[in-house]
């Protein structure tokens, strides 16, 4: 298990030599794998732990190198399909299966959190989904809760194509323009975890502002009068 554990760290940290060697050693059935882990990250909520941003990064400097086997208009096109097909599967499962937890006597699964679900992503659902897409882990969960809510699909919809478009489309034009850089190549396991280090800010960001907000309300609430003794 220690192994496992650590290849995978070694993987997350050295994605440029392991997709180098990955390249060499299957071809053409790359591609299936490519798209295999974004499509698994994206729409599935047991497996937010695979790498996302940091593979488009990793697999845009593969691209850019010469007599590389990846054609980036087609693995540009591939890995859209994935991110846009892992968020409608994740959005379908919280559609499905997660309203069936949430009865009236359940103690873990209370049906107000559902309804307050619904309520937010009718009004934040689109920026929601659209900056999820750049922050790890949330963006596995948002098209689950987002189904969930019971947000209308053609709208999920719109927004599931414009984020994910968007991130493959970042994630892989900074790799092909900038990660063949001797410096990028160099340092590459810092680059890896300056990248997933950005996408948590948006994270950090709302935990303090909700922090600001919580001291703010309990300041403006009047004290309570004390208890008269008997």
């Amino acid at each position: 298990m220690s192994d496992l554990l650590h290849y995978a760290i070694d993987v997350a940290l050295h994605l440029d030599r392991h997709l180098n060697d990955w390249a060499g050693a299957m071809g053409p059935w790359l591609y299936l794998l490519l798209f295999a882990v974004i499509f698994c990250e994206t729409g599935l909520v047991v497996t937010p732990f695979l790498p996302g941003d940091s593979l488009l990064f990793a697999v845009g400097a593969l691209a850019a190198t010469e007599g590389s086997p990846l054609s980036l208009p087609l693995i540009g096109l591939l890995l859209f399909a994935a991110a846009v097909a892992g968020d409608a599967v994740n959005y379908s499962i919280g559609y499905r299966v997660g309203p069936r937890v949430f009865t009236e006597g359940s103690r873990l699964f209370k049906r107000e959190h559902l309804v307050r679900t619904q309520r937010f992503y009718e009004k934040h659902g689109g920026k929601t989904i659209v900056i999820a897409r750049f922050v790890p882990i949330i963006r596995t969960f948002a098209p689950f809760v987002a189904g969930i809510g019971r947000m209308r699909y053609p709208r999920f919809a719109l927004f599931n194509v414009t984020g994910g478009f968007g991130w493959v489309a970042a994630f892989l034009l900074l790799g092909y323009t900038f990660g063949n850089l001797p410096i990028v190549k160099k340092y590459f396991q810092l680059v890896v975890v300056g990248i997933v280090a950005v996408s948590l800010i948006p994270i950090l960001v709302e935990y303090l502002k909700a922090r600001a907000e919580a001291r703010a309300r309990r300041s403006a609430d009047p004290p309570k009068p004390p208890v008269p003794q008997a």
